[in-house]
């Protein structure tokens, strides 16, 4: 069976297979490749993994398509993620109102997990939100960081610690079992990143690539996207 080869943000995994099933449907085509921290995910093209589809931060669509990466024309927004907090099924849920409550919470933790702090879009701005908060080497022997989002959370359901927490993007949370989305990173310490998806410039699917472009981002399917975590898109 022939696949649709995709490089992604973790973010958009949980909403491009609650459409694999659609996308076959239509186009008589599986969706394979990978998911993980975008920067990695950039990395991977420019190095020449075969890729039909990207669906990765606005920033870096923008960036891939200044190095003629991608065919500018075909880039569409699928929505805005929001980085989260995430607490183990069965736990108190998290809130964080402010900063200073966000800072007793991440204090309270004795396990905090995260994606990668020099290459994910979440664990970069957790990296930051916990320098911004002065508690960066309190907490660094506790920070339990994965290569992607989703790879932490699923640590996260089945961690042994006894007040664990986690971080990173909504999407994330939302599609791993185990866990719950515990709420938004409070005003001043918040992160709401724009997905674009786009088709290669080297694509051998590029007529299948926009088919799955336009299911992301159909007004038909908002009601998944928001299931999926993405805020906004097209109605």
């Amino acid at each position: 069976m022939t696949s649709l080869n995709i490089l992604s943000g973790g973010a958009a995994q949980g909403l491009v297979g609650s459409l694999a099933a659609n996308f076959k449907t239509r186009t008589g085509f599986d969706i394979g490749g990978e998911f993980g921290a975008v920067g990695a995910m950039a990395d991977k093209l420019r190095k020449g993994m075969p890729t039909d589809i990207v669906i990765l931060t606005a920033a870096i669509v923008a960036q891939l398509a200044a190095e003629k990466l991608v065919v500018p024309a075909s880039m569409a927004e699928v929505g805005l993620v929001e980085t989260a907090l995430a607490v183990r099924s069965g736990d108190p849920i998290v809130k964080a109102r402010d900063a200073a409550s966000l800072r007793d919470a991440l204090l309270a933790a004795d396990a905090i997990f995260v994606p990668d702090i020099k290459a994910s879009t979440a664990g970069i701005h957790v990296a930051k939100v916990l320098q911004q908060l002065g508690i960066a080497a309190t907490v660094e022997a506790r920070l339990n960081i994965h290569p992607n989002g989703a790879t932490a959370m699923r640590h996260l359901a089945a961690s042994d610690a006894r007040k664990p927490i986690g971080c990173t993007q909504s999407t994330e949370i939302i599609s791993t079992p185990g866990v719950l989305l515990s709420g938004p990173l409070p005003p001043g310490c918040e992160l709401a990143t724009m997905y674009t998806a786009v088709v290669t410039a080297r694509a051998a699917h590029a007529e299948q690539a926009r088919t799955l472009i336009d299911l992301l981002t159909a007004p038909s399917q908002r009601d998944v996207r928001e299931r999926a975590g993405f805020l906004g898109g097209a109605r």
